[in-house]
């Protein structure tokens, strides 16, 4: 069988000296580092050469050079993070030392985003040796994740403030003062754009502090809106305030200017007028300007404006004031930021596309390089539909100087998608109490006990140590400041998940008492394991809805003690309990669930293992030699007495020690009700952030919540030890009931991707079965192939196994490629595949735990499964069988008898819906926000919207039949539809799945062995 890419190196000592010097004049001629980190930064990268040598051609182009570059910014960043974080830098003011992310990045001539799509490979591959140097705790300290989501944010944050202020105010000289020539103008009004950035950038260093959520931060933009309304000389503006009817008047006294921006933005006006309180006293510290109350200021740019609460600063905005004011800002954020390494957010200000990249971020991750690529030039559904991070807004009439319309259509754009959600937050849940409804507290004393109390005090432990307050109270001056903010933050983030907890609870009871036909719910009721589910899951979309860089997911499983399978046994429920959840949260979910299905229920620690021990005893004596079962959950009291005793966040590692309950620790697998724990992560489920907490993307709509159809059991089965009876009878446990219901959900994703990728390589519907045959066949009697692996890492070898068998010229490296393109993608399941170090010894490899996807097909996948594929296909398959390597068998042991294996399942519909296989043409449900998009004039591609045309007097059929004469048609005209020119750039699967809200990991191209743009299906 054939390699997928191959190997290059470059052991050669000539060559690594070369490498070596090449980084030392990039540190000491690029960056102007001193002595003392040129020797840290080469003691790093020396460690980590040899990792260099053997993956150039998986990262960037695959060339030696464009590698080099890469790492030598990984190097530095890491240095840069974790030096300091270690407190080296931490008193050393502006020194030498001082160097930003995109300084390193303009030395090493890369832009931001070929530089956060690559760093998932260095984070994986570097791991072991940055825990060596940093210590264990040093990828929550690099930080990685948090600054691309960060990125993310201000990418989104700068197009809507950019489209905001142009819709606001001139973007040429034509109503300047004639005096004034237009260069000086146009610069003059630039300067204001500017100033309004810098005042944004102040309040997230300054008043945010470290919650840099895209809620807070559109609240943060929208107030400087207004002041910039206040304070831009009425010549600049491009509305009129008394005609415009996008802004509210408020009786006699002219326009509620907060209202209105509130209206706009669906932002909380309470917010935003602290939000203003901060920025108000902003200009008055930094830039030193007397505040007077705005009613008592007589100025044409208060004129027709309600001036009640609002506050002007005179001159502000005057030429000569304005040019300082600059200098001030540019000179208070170059402060904030020297020595942190943080990103340079003026970027986005200064425009520097070399810097910022050519490659757009789609999807919620970044999907393309900094190569302009060909088919970014022609217009595409993800230039023309609202896209994850290429915002569509449909164009504002400023006709006769009126700002827009009341009713005019704005397609939906991620910030204003999250507002949305925030509103529903605020509307619906923040009224509510906090504390249980009588309905619920009827539940609650209907217990054999009254656990009423318990609870409450549960929900606040638990939700204290998810959004811990900051208690120090030694700090003074802007620090006591920043932590005053941080503990507001966080007590409206645990009101509103306290909140949200109690609503969902009352009614999973509710349901319960109905299945059960009796309100006693103790077994549900006094479980912990059950409330701390709830409790994250509530927690985390409150996080999702704001949209939090600083704590990504699994931050609620590692602060509450529960694993990635307890919660996976909760999202279903949660969803169908709580009716009014927006869809862009189900969407979260789901692509939550999915997750944890495809690879974190199977990682080491999982509670999924201490079920599978009963349910699937075989299976014990490799679980426990691997080491994969759960530690004790953290008692409840050892979580509480961190808190009181550090005023922080709990860890893992600090909780264990304070784990008290030694009756079921050591000798017991399980604690209480079966309760587990989890210990930390390992760097290998390092993931793209946005994938994680985006919902700007999406799985495949509500596509998990087609698993509701599966076997249905009370939920407190679900949560029951797993040695109990199942209450449902059947001679059961409930260990066995609950991993015959994880098995279904496993399988049924396990159909939608083998289904996606079947589609994609244009396979028959009979190999499909069989794919999805004996991916059954190796779940159910070779479940130890996925101990500590993904799913997808079998979906791929079963592809590839039964194409041999099938006698398919398929290759390997065909079906990579191709997997590549699907939306789940992320390149370590086939970069790196874990295999038992033992396993690795007997093959000849030591000291190595992740292999190649091609070796554990040869050296694990094939010996296991051999048995099972003489019943894939008809009489002839053994033969044909032994093609593939020969090993020894290494069986689970004796195969019991297995179930009957299921057809292929039925599939919801995905939407879109590829309908030819050879041609890029899609089918999807319309929505109307999106119907101005798809016809708008700077559309190139062809759309037949059914039941309204797209053109005027024109029926949808003749759309229709113009799309199929073109993709009949044999004649090849270049033009607008052309779908089968080679030479025409055509729209890509994965763009039409970005730009539509499928869910999107990071599957660029780049990884692994460098490939073409992907061209058009022939």
């Amino acid at each position: 069988m054939e390699d997928m890419k191959p190997s290059v190196t470059t052991s050669n000592n000539t060559n690594g000296d070369a490498i070596e010097a090449r980084f030392t004049a990039l540190c000491k001629n690029g960056l102007s580092l001193d002595e003392k980190t040129c020797i840290e930064a080469m003691k790093l990268f020396k460690e980590t050469r040899h990792l260099l040598s053997s993956n150039v051609s998986a990262i960037g182009s695959g060339t030696l050079e464009e590698t080099e570059r890469f790492w030598f910014s990984f190097v530095l960043y890491s240095l840069k993070r974790l030096s300091e974080k270690n407190g080296e830098n931490a008193q050393k003011g502006s020194d030498e030392s001082g160097f930003t992310l995109c300084q390193i990045l303009r030395v090493a001539r890369l832009n931001i985003v070929d530089f956060f799509k690559e760093l998932p490979q260095f984070v994986v591959k570097a791991g072991p040796v940055l825990s060596n140097m940093y210590g264990e705790d040093w990828e929550a300290r690099l930080e990685a994740k948090e600054m691309q989501a960060n990125f993310v944010h201000l990418s989104l944050l700068s197009k809507s403030y950019k489209r905001a202020f142009w819709e606001l105010f001139l973007t040429s000289d034509a109503n300047i003062d004639k005096q004034q020539n237009a260069t000086s103008a146009s610069d003059y009004v630039s300067e204001y754009h500017r100033f309004g950035w810098l005042l944004f950038l102040a309040l997230r260093v300054h008043a945010f502090s470290r919650f840099k959520d895209l809620v807070t931060c559109t609240n943060g933009f929208v107030s400087v809106l207004a002041i910039l309304i206040i304070h831009v000389p009425i010549r600049i503006r491009n509305f009129k305030i008394s005609d415009s009817p996008r802004f509210v008047r408020k009786g006699d006294k002219g326009v509620d200017l907060l209202a209105s921006l509130c209206n706009m933005y669906d932002a909380s006006e309470d917010d935003l007028r602290k939000t203003m309180e901060m920025a108000n006293k902003l200009i008055e510290d930094i830039l030193k300007k007397k505040p007077c109350s705005a009613s008592e200021c007589k100025t044409e740019t208060l004129e027709n404006i309600d001036t009640d609460g609002l506050i002007y600063f005179e001159g502000l905005m005057e030429e000569q004031s304005l040019s300082s004011s600059l200098n001030i800002l540019e000179k208070d954020y170059d402060d904030a930021i020297h020595n942190k390494g943080d990103l340079d957010e003026r970027v986005f200000i200064n425009e520097e596309d070399s810097l910022l990249g050519s490659g757009s971020l789609s999807g919620g991750a970044v999907n393309v390089t900094g190569i302009k690529r060909k088919f970014e030039s022609i217009a595409s559904p993800s230039k023309t539909i609202s896209s994850p991070l290429s915002p569509y807004r449909s164009p504002v009439s400023h006709a006769n100087g009126v700002f827009g319309t009341p009713n005019a259509k704005i397609a939906a754009t991620p910030v204003s998608t999250a507002m949305t959600t925030a509103k529903w937050l605020r509307t619906v849940i923040c009224p509510l109490p906090s504390k249980p409804s009588a309905e619920l507290r009827r539940f609650l004393s209907s217990c054999d006990k009254d656990v009423t109390n318990d609870v409450i005090r549960r929900s606040h432990i638990i939700l204290e140590a998810i959004f811990p307050s900051n208690h120090e109270r030694s700090v003074t001056g802007s620090l006591q400041s920043a932590n005053l903010m941080d503990n507001m933050w966080m007590e409206q983030r645990r009101l509103e998940a306290l909140k949200l907890y109690y609503r969902v609870l009352e009614a999973m009871c509710t349901a319960e008492a109905q299945i059960l036909h009796a309100p006693n719910l103790t077994s549900l009721l006094t479980n912990e394991r059950f409330h701390r589910c709830m409790l994250a899951c509530s927690a985390e979309l409150v996080l999702a809805t704001h949209k939090t860089a600083t704590m990504l997911f699994p931050t609620v499983l590692d602060r509450t003690g529960i694993t990635a399978f307890d919660l996976s046994k909760v999202i279903e429920s949660f969803i169908r309990h709580e009716e009014s959840l927006p869809r862009e949260l189900r969407r979260h979910l789901n692509s939550l669930e999915e997750r944890l299905l495809e690879s974190m229920v199977w990682d080491k620690g999982s509670s999924l293992y201490n079920s599978l021990i009963v349910a699937r005893p075989a299976l014990s004596a490799e679980i426990n030699r691997l080491g994969l079962l759960a530690e004790p959950m953290p008692s409840l009291d050892a979580i509480a007495m961190h808190i009181n005793f550090s005023g922080g966040m709990p860890t893992v590692a600090t909780l264990q020690k304070h784990e008290t309950s030694s009756g079921n620790v050591g000798s017991s697998i399980l604690g209480q009700n079966g309760d587990v724990r989890s210990p930390k992560r390992l760097c290998t489920d390092y993931r793209s952030v946005l994938v994680e907490r985006n919902s700007f993307t999406s799985p495949v709509k509500d596509r998990l919540l087609a698993f509701s159809n599966l076997k249905k059991a009370p939920l407190q089965s679900a949560f029951a030890s797993p040695t109990r009876p199942n209450p449902g009878g059947g001679g059961e446990t409930c260990a066995e009931t609950g991993i015959n219901i994880f098995f279904s959900k496993i399988n049924k994703l396990a159909a939608v991707r083998i289904n996606g990728m079947v589609e994609r390589l244009q396979l028959t519907q009979q190999i499909r079965e069989s794919v999805y045959c004996l991916f059954q066949r190796t779940l159910s009697q070779r479940t130890s192939l996925f101990l500590n692996r993904h799913i997808d890492q079998i979906i791929l070898c079963c592809f590839y196994v039964v194409s041999k068998i099938s006698q398919l010229h398929l290759t390997f490296r065909e079906i990579i490629c191709n997997y590549r393109k699907q939306p789940q993608c992320k390149p370590q399941v086939f970069c790196s595949v874990f295999v038992d170090p033992s396993s690795a010894r007997r093959n000849g490899r030591t000291g190595q735990d992740h292999v190649d996807i091609i070796t554990f097909y040869n050296e694990i996948f094939i010996p296991a499964v051999k048995p099972l594929l003489v019943e894939l296909g008809p009489a002839g398959t053994t033969a044909r069988t032994s093609r593939i390597p020969e090993a020894n068998n290494n069986n689970d042991g004796p195969c019991p008898g297995s179930p009957k294996v299921a057809p292929f399942p039925s599939l919801p519909d995905m939407s879109p819906k590829k309908v030819s296989a050879t041609h890029n043409v899609y089918v999807s449900p319309l929505r109307t926000s999106k119907m101005d998009a798809l016809i708008s004039h700077s559309s190139r591609s062809y759309y037949a919207c059914v039941g309204e045309s797209t053109r005027a007097f024109q029926s949808p059929s003749k759309d229709l039949t113009a799309i199929n004469n073109h993709l009949n048609g044999t004649r090849k005209i270049r033009g607008a539809l052309n779908f089968d020119d080679v030479d025409v750039s055509l729209v890509s699967d994965s763009m039409v799945a970005n730009s539509l809200y499928l869910q999107n990991g990071s599957c660029a191209s780049s990884s692994g062995a460098p490939l073409k743009s992907e061209q058009p299906e022939s």
